[in-house]
Parts: structure tokens; sequence; C-alpha cells
């Protein structure tokens, strides 16, 4: 008489294994997250192909291919060029916010701060954010500068990324300054007074460029709008562009710099 043997039932486990199995093998799946796409599947475990892994996809790409040991220590960066970035998208996504409440308008901007501190809701937590999100993005920008100065970072072969550090300080300063005057209050006032007419002693462009920044001879409404315009469109423009460029050389030139 022939033996019957029982085929166990597979357990949910082993259920789940094979629907995963099944859908990494299938060509949808294969389509999108092709070998070296997204993730590590296809590369044998070795040095060189974990370096086609990062080279060829998108998202490992933004990462080095080698990370020194010493980057990686909070103690060594303090992550203050990460810091910089954060408080950077911080306040981007806070001055959305803002825009929606104020206007830029010499008559209007002082009320339009005003109102949004006391009847929008949580208007006065975001424009607290974002001030003081200002503020420590000129700390730790500065602070970054200070360390990489401090270990020698600006030395062959990272000297152009040393000048676009600075390009990105002295946008900062101007991204702080002109969010400074856009309440337009007599603080603010003063300032584009005092700002300006240092502008008008700039060597042969600098009555032009008073002229340009005021709108005309005079403080006045347009004056509030090319500040407006430069705060939030010039300035973070051209900042988001020296910082690509910045983390490019940072991943170009070898990574962080070592200790001295």
């Amino acid at each position: 008489m022939a033996k019957v043997i029982d085929n166990p039932r597979p357990t949910a486990k082993e259920r789940l294994n094979k629907t995963i199995e099944s859908v990494q093998g299938s060509q949808a799946w294969n389509s999108i997250f092709r070998p070296g796409s997204i993730f590590r599947k296809g590369y044998s475990d070795s040095p060189r192909n974990r370096s086609y892994v990062i080279m060829n996809s998108v998202l490992y790409h933004l990462h080095p291919v080698k990370v020194k040991r010493h980057a990686v220590k909070v103690s060594y960066t303090l992550c203050l060029g990460g810091l910089s970035f954060f408080l950077f998208i911080l306040l981007t996504v806070t001055g959305i916010f803002l825009m929606f409440f104020y206007r830029p308008e010499a008559t209007a901007a002082w009320n339009d701060i005003k109102s949004l501190q006391t009847s929008v809701a949580f208007g006065l937590m975001v424009r607290n954010m974002h001030r003081w999100g200002a503020h420590l993005m000129v700390l730790t920008v500065f602070l970054h500068m200070a360390r990489v100065f401090y270990h020698g970072a600006y030395k062959p072969p990272r000297e152009f990324n040393w000048v676009i550090g600075v390009v990105l300080l002295t946008l900062t300063l101007l991204l702080s300054f002109t969010g400074y005057l856009l309440p337009w209050d007599q603080l603010a006032m003063w300032a584009v007074a005092v700002g300006t007419n240092m502008m008008g002693y700039t060597p042969v462009f600098g009555s032009q460029v008073r002229f340009v920044l005021l709108g005309g001879v005079e403080i006045g409404s347009e004056t509030l709008l090319r500040w407006y315009v430069l705060h939030v469109l010039m300035l973070p423009f051209v900042i988001v562009i020296f910082m690509a460029v910045h983390f490019w050389r940072v991943r170009k030139d070898g990574g962080i710099s070592g200790p001295l």
C-alpha cells in the first residue's frame, strides 16, 4: 500500500516572502528599480561594484562613494554645514507661509505684520520661527566658515570651494538684511537709508546702484517692493545655485577635509 505524504501548508511568512519575490521579479519592478538605480540589487559586494551603485543612482549620487572616518564624527564638523542647509529649508517653508499674509506696500506692510501676529492662527509662532531661524542661520554659516578655516579646508585643492563659501556667507548676510527691512518700521527706514547711502559711495557706479535700490531718489513704496523682490526671489535663487555648486565641489574634492 502506497504511503501518502501530506504536504504542509506554507506559513504566512513564507507566503509573504514568495509574494515579495514575485513582485521584485516582475517586469514592471525591474523597469522602475533596475539594478543600481535605487536599491543595491544585481551587484556583487565589492568596492568597485559599490562605487557603480553610487554613480549609477540618482538618489545615491547625492552621497559620496566613500566616507572618511573623521567625516562622520559630530565632534569634528559639528554638523554646521548641515544645520545651515536645514535652516535655509526652514526659512523657505516659513517664508512661503508669511507671503500669504504680507503685502509689500509702504502703507500696509506694518499692519500686515501686526495682523499676522494677532489674528492669524500660529502666525506669531511662524514669524518667530522665521526670525530666529534667520539669526541662527547667520550664526551657523559664520561658525561653519570658522571651522573650515581652523581645519585648513581652504587649502589646495579646495580653494575654489572656499571662495564659494565666502560668497554664500555674503549672500546670507544680504538675505538677513533684506528680511530685516520688510516690516517697514522706523528701524527698517533708517537701515535702508544707511545701507543705500553706503552703496552710494561705491566708486564709479555708486549713484546708479543707489538709484536702483531705492527705485528713485528718495525712500518710498518702490523701495520696499525692490527689497522684497530681492529677499523672496533673487537672493534665494542665487543661494540655491551656489549651494548646489558648493555641495558638488565637496564631493569633487574628495569629501570633507581631514584633521590637521
